[in-house]
């Protein structure tokens, strides 16, 4: 009996599950009734049928429903100004706006929104007439021209300082305060560059301030002289002729120096030319330039500054042995040939009045020297006022000398006599020597 039961319920459930199963060919992606009909599912099968008709208002959705239209979105304008469109199912309405709008604000011409005021275009504002109105979303604001801010206390607009406040940073140099702004300027000597702020040296040399030379430099410039002339101590700007004669002559000129424009000139005295330096003379040899005046028969002597005209003319008794000596003929006695000079010699000697003295001038010796010689000196003539004196330097050698200065130029003739002890026999000779005292060496 057990085994028959559990036979019979195998059995059933094997019918159960040999049963057929429906297919829905309307959920399928087969269009199998078109657009205008709407598939229906059946037992093993499908039917078409009509799509539902919808009335005004209402549209057909891709289910085959009718559903409400939206006239006030789907309207460009299915109401008048002034009035607000209402969606009904299958229809619309229109109802006239109530509007309410904050402070700032008033109702648009259609009266379906808030517009902004602008009190600043309307005048209802409060700004006072140093200010500047401007519009803001429901109000407006009152704000200060550039350059003035508004006073916390009195809300009036005040000037502001920018020098004071930017101090340092606005203008290069100087900065002034003016309504509403500022004024950059500069120290003398700048002007103000292209940007308003910064300074540019003025080059004042371009207007030739100076008299002579100018050095721009930053802020100023600087008046030179040329040399020989120096700057006014008063303007600064012209130049003044230096006397450098009257500063240092003695140092500048040997003989006379006279001033020129911005220089000097030296001159020397007759009888002297300038040096190639221009400062010192020197003399002028008239005898071997030929402008003397002396005749032939005279010797032409060069002294500082001149010449003298010099003749040799030997006494009686005498005769002449080249250019300037005179030799004794002869002698008639023995007293004679030990008193009269044997030879007469004559010398040219010159110098400058501000010679050195004690300066010996002339020296005196036998030709030719012999063991035993000895001589004695002295001047016979021309020592007027005793300047010249003569000394010994040894038995056969002595000097003429100058011993006293003169105080102007002056000339002489001096006839210095030698006389010569030689093997106990003793000769006279004479040197008449010319000494010509010019003015000081230049």
């Amino acid at each position: 009996m057990l085994h028959f039961v559990q036979s019979t319920q195998n059995t059933t459930v094997s019918l159960l599950n040999s049963l057929p199963t429906d297919v829905d060919e309307c959920q399928d992606s087969v269009d199998r009734c078109g657009s205008t009909l709407i598939c229906e599912n059946t037992a093993g099968s499908f039917v078409c049928r009509p799509r539902e008709q919808c009335g005004p208002g209402l549209t057909l959705d891709t289910y085959g429903s009718c559903v409400d239209t939206n006239e006030c979105v789907d309207l460009s304008q299915p109401c008048a100004k002034g009035f607000n469109c209402i969606n009904t199912i299958g229809s619309y309405t229109c109802h006239r706006n109530i509007i309410s709008c904050g402070h700032g604000y008033e109702a648009a011409e259609d009266n379906a929104r808030c517009v902004d005021i602008d009190e600043c275009q309307t005048g209802t504002h409060r700004c006072d007439g140093e200010q500047i109105c401007r519009n803001a979303p429901g109000s407006y604001r009152c704000d200060c021209r550039q350059g003035y801010l508004v006073d916390p206390y009195t809300k009036a607009c005040v000037d502001i300082d920018e020098c004071r406040r930017y101090m340092g940073r606005l203008c290069a140099q100087k900065c002034e305060n003016s309504p509403g702004s500022y004024l950059c300027s500069c120290a003398i000597g700048y002007r103000l560059a292209e940007d308003g702020r910064n300074c540019k040296d003025v080059d004042e040399c371009e207007a030739s301030p100076c008299g002579q030379e100018c050095a721009n430099v930053y802020g100023s410039y600087q008046c030179y002289c040329r040399q020989g002339y120096t700057l006014n101590q008063v303007d600064r700007t012209t130049c003044e002729d230096v006397d450098e004669c009257s500063l240092t002559a003695s140092t500048l000129c040997a003989h006379h120096c006279v001033n020129t424009p911005g220089s000097f000139a030296c001159i020397c005295p007759g009888g002297y030319v300038l040096a190639l330096n221009g400062r010192n003379c020197q003399d002028l040899d008239e005898c071997t330039l030929g402008t003397h005046n002396c005749t032939r028969a005279e010797t032409c002597f060069n002294v500082q500054g001149g010449f003298r005209c010099i003749s040799f003319e030997c006494p009686s008794n005498y005769q002449r042995v080249g250019q300037a000596r005179c030799e004794r003929l002869s002698c008639q006695d023995y007293v004679e040939c030990q008193t009269e000079p044997q030879r007469i010699t004559y010398y040219q000697l010159t110098f400058p009045i501000n010679i050195r003295v004690p300066a010996n001038i002339f020296r005196i010796i036998p030709s030719p020297v012999y063991v035993g010689d000895n001589i004695l000196l002295g001047i016979t003539g021309g020592n007027d006022g005793r300047f010249f004196s003569t000394r010994r330097h040894n038995n056969y050698t002595g000097f003429v000398y100058l011993q006293l200065q003169p105080r102007a130029p002056r000339d002489f003739l001096l006839d210095v006599e030698m006389t010569l002890i030689r093997q106990g026999r003793a000769t006279k000779f004479i040197a008449r020597i010319y000494v010509f005292i010019t003015g000081p060496s230049l």
